[in-house]
């Protein structure tokens, strides 16, 4: 098993909210730092982890300035490469650049965390000299960013005060509805079947009801996600 595949599925096991998730990630791309991070609405602009204080000042700049790699990529919902950092960030970002000036960062490469249209973070990874990520690392840190987004979207709901696990969501009625809603988004959105029950997951996390209200609301059709304008939307 090569770096990549070992850290991928080191990651696709973590089940413990303490599991380091940027741990793996540093094993298999060569980047000096990671980190993790929340932003816009959802689920709050935190920084979910880091592996060392450099990425983590480089996520409170982005968080303060409202600017930066991270922002682009989740908006864009797609990667955002900077190879020479500090010869291109006073265009893009000037207050993100002003902040970050007199730091040790050569290149900074934003990735998406994403369910579906959801928008959940970014995973920022930084080197201390100007570098090329190149094609492949590129496909495999997206991969590996795909997988954060699941750990991140379980812990928050893991650790909030929602009602996306009630007693109503575990009767067996309730459990046949979120099933057929599950195999419904699957179809509309093309995903998989762990991201589509994802999916209805967060949007009930999100509008603080059960998993049953949101998938009774999908099969009614007053409910839809769509891929193509990134966006959710409430028939209602």
């Amino acid at each position: 098993m090569d770096g990549f595949a070992a850290a991928a599925s080191a990651l696709s096991q973590m089940e413990s909210a303490d599991d380091e998730l940027t741990a793996p990630i540093l094993e298999a791309i060569p980047v000096t730092g990671a980190a993790i991070s929340t932003l816009g609405d959802f689920l709050g602009t935190q920084t979910v982890e880091a592996s060392d204080q450099l990425a983590a000042r480089l996520d409170e700049v982005q968080f303060d300035a409202g600017e930066g790699p991270c922002w682009d990529a989740l908006a864009l919902r797609a990667p955002v490469l900077q190879p020479d950092l500090q010869a291109t960030m006073q265009r893009h970002w000037p207050a993100f650049a002003d902040a970050v000036a007199a730091q040790e960062i050569g290149a900074l490469f934003a990735f998406p965390l994403l369910i579906g249209p959801l928008r959940i973070g970014a995973l920022d990874l930084y080197t201390v000299q100007p570098m090329e990520l190149g094609t492949r690392d590129t496909k495999r840190s997206e991969v590996l960013a795909s997988i954060v987004s699941r750990h991140v979207l379980r812990r928050a709901m893991q650790t909030a005060d929602s009602v996306i696990d009630t007693a109503e969501d575990r009767a067996p009625n309730s459990r046949r509805i979120i099933h057929q809603a599950t195999g419904f988004v699957i179809a509309q959105l093309g995903i998989s079947a762990e991201d589509a029950h994802l999916l209805i997951q967060g949007q009930a996390f999100a509008q603080s009801r059960s998993m049953r209200e949101i998938a009774e609301d999908l099969l009614a059709r007053r409910l839809s996600f769509e891929r193509a304008d990134n966006a959710i939307e409430d028939a209602r």
